[in-house]
């Protein structure tokens, strides 16, 4: 049986940056598509956006709500909490 692709589309510019580049460090099997003005994730099964993994690389705190932000698409069931932002299909 095929999995499903989580998949997370952001605007491609300085405020998503360091939120790609946590999804692409915390997310080892995610297919990376660059586009003019937006980035798409994919990921088998799952995707997760770590809150620590994000404000490491911003310098700053940062809450998963703020993805909202620069956020385009996205694919997957969402669940969301203070630490991450996770997208899966649910069996």
């Amino acid at each position: 049986m095929m999995t499903q692709l989580a998949s997370i589309t952001l605007m491609r510019n300085d405020d998503a940056r360091p939120i790609i580049d946590a999804i692409m460090a915390d997310n080892p099997d995610v297919c990376v598509l660059n586009m003019p003005g937006a980035v798409k994730l994919d990921c088998d099964g799952r995707l997760r956006v770590n809150r620590a993994s994000v404000e490491e690389r911003m310098g700053r705190a940062w809450s998963p709500q703020e993805i909202q932000l620069v956020l385009v698409s996205m694919a997957g069931n969402l669940e969301e909490d203070d630490d991450q932002f996770t997208l899966s299909w649910h069996k």
